[in-house]
């Protein structure tokens, strides 16, 4: 007798990403700018708070969806900072975004739901729909300046579709979703059964523009997943925290998932996370503000194009002009020119790579200087 595994397990490959940033990192003498983790450490007042809990004996099993403070300090701090109003009761404190979204892949989808994915995307996505059996469907955007054509969303609809995930500010193009974008994205999708999932991790580095999430469109409410993290805004990447919102109902369904996945979020670290709330991030936004515009203007002096990301921390380079797929590219830059970027292919977009600037302004001026030195070898 032969055993098997789950064939959506079999079908998925490990992350594109993860593994040519493994490849960056394990290349000799090579500048890395691939990975979207801010340079900073938690603040220290954030992480007192973890080791008070600690101290205190705070080490058993917390409640499954988080302790009750928590929830309350995160319904509060939606309400007062994004104006978006959710109970207690509908919030879950998660590992992570990644787990977040997980859950509610999980509780929504069926096999051979179809999810719209709007490209270029988080690879997460595409992988995440196809271990719970969906279908991802790609919808390009990279000939609309990153935004979505309402159109071609209506054109992607079918009968299977479940439902569509919106990032903004987005990985890997920084791009900031339009009210008008998102106005035109409600029009079509107002009266039809589709579940919106609202990656907005990032929604707390966004310069210089208004900010909306589609989460404001509340005659939706009853089908809108709000999927929100620590780590960047709060440097907490390494600390796996991120919360989940949605209409009680759905709620319900979804700390199902959560609860037999994983239980709880460690108990001691909900303290820290009420603190990381209350933290002003105006100065982080700051600092990756000052790297977009110094990254940007030496990108525009190579003569790449590059839209102008409005959030996040990265910038998706058009490749297109120099004839190459982008593995090749980057690969080429990697072994050539000892500097690592994230090919586009692995974001669902060939023709592009991606840079992030969360790094140092000396990892960054080394790095940029390591480009133009390769591409006028081109």
């Amino acid at each position: 007798m032969k055993l098997t595994l789950n064939s959506a397990v079999t079908e998925v490959e490990l992350s594109g990403i993860r593994q040519f940033t493994y490849l960056v990192r394990d290349t000799p003498g090579a500048c890395a700018l691939t990975i979207g983790e801010p340079d900073l450490d938690t603040p220290e007042h954030i992480r007192a708070q973890a080791k008070a809990a600690l101290d205190a004996g705070d080490t058993h099993y917390p409640p499954g969806n988080g302790y009750p403070y928590l929830l309350e300090a995160i319904s509060r701090f939606e309400a007062q900072a994004h104006g978006l109003h959710y109970a207690p009761q509908e919030i879950i404190a998660t590992v992570g975004a990644t787990e977040a979204l997980f859950v509610s892949f999980s509780t929504i989808l069926n096999p051979g739901d179809e999810v719209i994915i709007p490209t270029p995307a988080f690879g997460l996505y595409d992988a995440l729909v196809r271990l719970r059996g969906g279908v991802p469907v790609a919808l390009p955007t990279e000939d609309n300046h990153f935004q979505i054509d309402p159109a071609a969303l209506l054109a992607a609809i079918t009968p299977k579709t479940k439902a569509i995930i919106l990032n903004s500010p987005n990985n890997p193009t920084g791009c900031v979703y339009t009210k008008e974008t998102l106005d035109g994205v409600h029009e079509v999708l107002r009266d039809k059964p589709i579940f919106v999932l609202c990656d907005d991790v990032y929604r707390t580095l966004v310069y210089g523009t208004e900010f909306h999430s589609f989460a404001e469109y509340q005659d939706m409410r009853d089908r809108i997943i709000v999927i929100q993290s620590f780590s960047k805004p709060y440097a907490m990447t390494g600390w796996r925290l991120g919360y989940c919102m949605a209409d009680a109902p759905i709620l319900d369904r979804i700390q199902v998932f959560h609860q037999y996945a994983v239980t709880s979020i460690p108990s001691f670290v909900q303290r820290a996370c009420v603190t990381a709330l209350e933290t002003p991030t105006d100065d982080v936004c700051a600092l990756f503000q000052k790297r977009r515009d110094y990254v940007y203007g030496r990108l525009k002096e190579m003569g790449l194009s590059v839209e102008e990301p409005q959030g996040a921390f990265y910038m998706f380079i058009d490749i297109r002009p120099f004839g190459m797929d982008s593995t090749t590219f980057c690969t080429r830059m990697l072994k050539e020119g000892l500097v690592g970027l994230i090919p586009g292919v692995h974001f669902g977009t060939e023709g592009f790579m991606r840079l992030s600037y969360c790094y140092s302004d000396a990892d960054l001026k080394e790095g940029l200087d390591r480009i133009k030195r390769f591409i006028k070898t081109l």
